[in-house]
């Protein structure tokens, strides 16, 4: 799974690229725009499969809508647009996902289960900053 990797003073952690979709766009190409952005690489979205909110511990409401993607290729000479201290990506293995420091905490396990075809859950509901 690829995440982007966050430096926050001594503190390294991942979350999900993302960001803001733009008008007339579609959810999909929002996702593979963002991916091309962040990471420079192209990515075909299949499925939304997660949502989470947050609602406490920042100056907005988020929801984070998470989808499954393909990856087709490396997108050459790409310029990367990268969040407030992103320090760049890593590929990150599922089978030990639950031990990363990947934000939101509760997408790791769901990941995990879709991973393996397990159930899991869709609608992850809020998560504070503190979890």
């Amino acid at each position: 799974m690829l995440a982007t990797k966050i430096k926050d003073g001594d503190d390294v952690f991942y979350i999900m690229p993302g960001g803001g979709q733009d008008t007339g766009e579609t959810l999909e190409e929002a996702v593979e725009r963002e991916v091309a952005e962040e990471f420079g690489i192209q990515v075909k979205a299949k499925s939304l499969e997660f949502v989470i909110e947050g609602l406490t511990g920042e100056n907005f409401h988020r929801v984070d809508l998470v989808f499954l993607c393909d990856y087709i290729r490396d997108i050459p000479n790409a310029e990367i647009k990268g969040d407030m201290n992103q320090v760049g990506y890593d590929w990150l293995l599922v089978d030990d996902l639950e031990n990363q420091p990947l934000y939101p905490s509760r997408l790791r396990k769901q990941i995990v289960n879709l991973y393996n075809s397990k159930k899991n859950i869709v609608y992850l509901g809020n998560e504070s900053m503190e979890e």
